[in-house]
């Protein structure tokens, strides 16, 4: 560090950047240091070597910068500006560029208002669904366009790349038997885990799916600017991290929101970014890849807590650490898949009930949600927004689409995951089918049909404003005229609000 102190004091001096009142900020972490001055973020690597993190040379301290630099700008072009070179002219004086000596390089950014943080968003309930339908697209906007990575090149994907990470959590967690006593047996259960989706994994690694990821994909590594997510601040120093399956690095931001008790949007994000993808193969891995993100922070949390000279912030970070040991051990035991199936008229209210129900089924974060009506638009390659012809009605389109439906669903099911199916299931034939799904798959299976008068569902239908249903008022007058056949789903009053609505279906499905 002493090669440094120059350079950072300069840094440090508001004089440098012009500013004539307030003190430059400056942010430390344990690679970096980052000077907040005016409207721009100048942030220079350490001199430091860890196993996984070698800035020791000026030579590797650029090349980090600029590749910082590089990966950052696929997802957040705007703030990450470039790679500069920190120079003593002739005089002695230091200076951005130039000619002259060069001391060091630094990553210079645009700043940004700290309190459109998203962990800061989530501290303070400013998180919304709409935030977390547009960060599941940039996630699963990232995941398309990264590169893949294989054979030597892939040290953290496939089986063996799970198995080191496992390997190196508990080595030091073991260590600290005082506040993990499970510890060991945590480990065995991991590795009998990664045993059962070995093959999958490396499946996975020669299909592409192991990626140059973001690696540290968690909600304080999230912005949001000018009301859009901005995924920063990547994994840029070690291959090992980002070159990863891309369900392990959505996992991590999956577990971060379950551990802040938001769950619900978990799972909202796990079935946008399902729909923008569709990987339901990934979803039998997943309860294993929440497993080790919870497990990696517990070990982190234990290192940042010797680094803490207060002993309540030490405390609490002990206690995050066996927060995250606990959960660890309780995504390893996963609750059995279901089927559910969610039939009525247009305008029952099914795909509020879906949502509603969704993140209360099955293994965290809940159930996949399919739902016909954005199954109808995908099959005909269209956005969900986009009214269909009355071709893509036919008998023998909604045949295909309620086939489609039973396709994703026995996918999703067979890997572990429990389902919602979301459509209108007027004929017994088609309720049968659902039904027989999952007797053929040995899983349970829970049918409720919802119904309301014609008034309520005209009023609800025609009321309906960005959503993919196609139903109009004319579309509800010729649904009363349906043979609904024998009906043996239990039925629910869906007059009330959603909230009632729920609640009986809660009671139906013995979640209450």
């Amino acid at each position: 560090m002493t090669e440094q102190s120059e350079v950072a004091a300069w840094l440090g001096d508001p004089r440098t950047f012009g500013i004539d009142d307030g003190a430059v900020e400056r942010i430390d972490t344990h690679g970096a240091m980052v000077f907040l001055a005016g409207d721009r973020a100048y942030k220079i690597k350490r001199a430091v070597r860890y196993p996984y993190m070698d800035f020791s040379t000026l030579a590797l301290r650029r090349a980090a910068c600029e590749r910082e630099v590089a990966l950052n700008r696929r997802t957040a072009p705007e703030l990450y500006l470039r790679a500069e070179a920190i120079v003593r002219k002739a005089d002695g004086a230091l200076a951005f560029g130039g000619a002259g000596e060069t001391l060091e390089w630094a990553v210079v950014m645009r700043r940004f208002d700290q309190a459109g943080l998203c962990d800061r968003l989530a501290e303070s309930g400013r998180l919304t669904a709409d935030m977390m339908v547009a960060l599941a697209d940039e996630i699963a906007a990232l995941h398309d366009l990264a590169e893949p990575i294989f054979g030597k090149d892939a040290a953290g994907g496939g089986a063996a790349g799970m198995r080191a990470v496992i390997e190196e959590n508990f080595g030091e967690m073991i260590e600290r038997s005082d506040l993990f006593p499970e510890s060991t047996a945590l480990k065995s259960e991991s590795l009998r885990n990664l045993d059962q989706v070995a093959r999958l994994l490396d499946a996975r690694l020669e299909a592409g799916l192991v990626r140059r990821c973001h690696g540290d994909l968690h909600l304080r590594n999230i912005c949001v600017i000018d009301g859009r997510p901005r995924l920063f601040d990547c994994i840029d120093f070690n291959d090992a991290i980002s070159c990863i399956d891309v369900i392990y690095d959505l996992a991590f931001l999956l577990m971060d929101l379950e551990r802040r008790g938001l769950r619900p949007f978990a799972n909202l994000v796990l079935n946008r970014y399902q729909r923008r993808r569709e990987d339901l193969g990934g979803l039998a891995a997943l309860p294993l890849f929440l497993s080790v993100r919870a497990a990696v922070r517990a070990k982190v949390s234990v290192s940042m807590a010797a680094t803490q000279s207060g002993t309540r912030a030490n405390a609490a970070l002990l206690e995050d650490a066996r927060d995250y040991e606990r959960a660890a051990r309780a995504y390893l035991r996963p609750a059995p898949p279901r089927l559910i199936a969610i039939g009525g008229l247009s305008g029952t209210g099914k795909t509020h009930l879906a949502r509603a129900l969704a993140p209360d089924l099955g293994a965290s974060p809940g159930a996949l949600h399919l739902r016909s009506d954005i199954l109808r638009k995908t099959l005909a390659g269209v956005d969900d927004l986009t009214r269909l012809p009355s071709s893509a009605y036919t008998a023998r389109a909604s045949d295909n689409v309620y086939a489609e439906l039973s396709i994703r669903a026995r996918a999703a099911l067979s890997a572990g995951g429990s389902v919602i199916a979301d459509a209108v299931y007027a004929k017994p034939s088609e309720r049968a089918a659902i039904e027989a799904l999952a007797a053929d798959l040995g899983v349970p299976f829970a049918g409720l049909w919802l119904e309301a008068s014609e008034d309520v569902l005209l009023r609800r239908v025609t009321q309906r404003r960005g959503d993919a249903s196609d139903a109009t008022a004319s579309v509800v007058h010729v649904q009363q005229d349906y043979d609904l056949g024998g009906m043996t789903w239990a039925r629910i009053d869906a007059k009330d609000d959603l909230e009632r609505v729920a609640a009986a279906a809660r009671c139906q499905l013995n979640l209450s």
